[in-house]
């Protein structure tokens, strides 16, 4: 699960929202019930035998901590990779791979000698402390493996300060797991969606996994209890100019109530409340989560 940092350079948003997300707000302020149309999943190319092959030797490598290990069950990432059509032979950006580098583990590794994996963290260049140590922590990580790690390159994207990761229109993939609340949070998920677009070349790929919101609700501007409305975020980067190519439930969890006192962090692996009714949360087991796939438009004006 990704942390949440304190960054002391919170800021509103300076743009103002585009007409999508502002018809998306009406409407999930009015709490609509429906949820967003999904194309048919048929049509996406699927990762080759080579890749498929090259993830399972990652996940099952000794590089990774045991404890990453007992989350695939939940987590799904050969089959989340695959849905997102991730190949060997990528330039792959994964947005804020926290300190743990949970997925750097499994993607680095497979497009380590035809690929490239690139980690947009969080900017060390602020003054936080918690920031910096994340940044220090994730290095340790790579430098512990340089066999595996030695090729990885790290960037930050982080609003305001550092916003532009790589050059424009460099990057096959961008992926991103569990962090929309972070920065709805910060008031700035429409500036990292942006960035994230300007990096993909036309056609390049963008994969989002998030925690789930139900549709009873409007959606909190600031997603408190870490929850996102699956609607919200398809809006979200639709309006930024993404095309939404299709929706999979590898990663759903009917158990998820999501009303929490602690809000999804009750849930594993986090465990905010401690002991308290810990058997029934770890029975849960982890959030339940949309995976989305979209696409930067082959075509440009820009």
């Amino acid at each position: 699960m990704a942390v949440t940092p304190h960054s002391p350079a919170r800021r509103s948003t300076a743009h103002a929202p585009l007409a999508a997300i502002a018809a998306a707000a009406c409407l999930l302020a009015a709490g609509c019930a429906g949820t967003a149309k999904k194309p048919q999943e048929g049509a996406l190319p699927a990762s080759d035998a080579a890749t498929l092959a090259a993830l399972d030797a990652a996940l099952a490598g000794d590089h990774r901590a045991q404890a990453n290990k007992a989350r695939d069950a939940y987590r799904h990432p050969k089959e989340t990779l695959a849905f997102f059509g991730l190949r060997q032979d990528m330039t792959v950006m994964e947005i804020w791979p926290g300190a743990g580098g949970w997925y750097t583990e499994v993607i680095a590794p497979v497009v380590r000698d035809k690929g490239r994996y690139i980690a947009a963290g969080w900017d060390a260049k602020l003054d936080n402390k918690f920031i910096q140590d994340g940044v220090k922590a994730y290095q340790a990580k790579l430098d512990a493996r340089p066999d595996v790690f030695g090729k990885v390159q790290v960037t930050a994207l982080q609003f305001p300060t550092a916003m532009q990761p790589v050059p424009a229109g460099s990057v096959d993939m961008v992926v991103t797991f569990r962090n929309i609340h972070n920065w709805m949070g910060r008031d700035s998920a429409k500036q990292m969606f942006e960035a994230m677009f300007a990096a993909l070349k036309p056609g390049g790929i963008l994969g989002v996994v998030e925690h789930r919101a139900g549709t009873t609700a409007p959606q909190d501007p600031k997603a408190a209890s870490g929850y996102v409305r699956e609607d919200y975020a398809i809006e979200l980067a639709k309006s930024v100019g993404f095309e939404f190519v299709a929706a999979s439930e590898i990663n759903a969890n009917p158990k998820d109530t999501k009303d929490y006192d602690q809000g999804v962090w009750t849930l594993p692996p986090t465990l905010r409340l401690g002991d308290r009714d810990r058997d029934r949360f770890l029975a849960i087991g982890e959030s339940d989560r949309f995976t989305l796939r979209f696409r930067k438009p082959a075509a440009q004006a820009h």
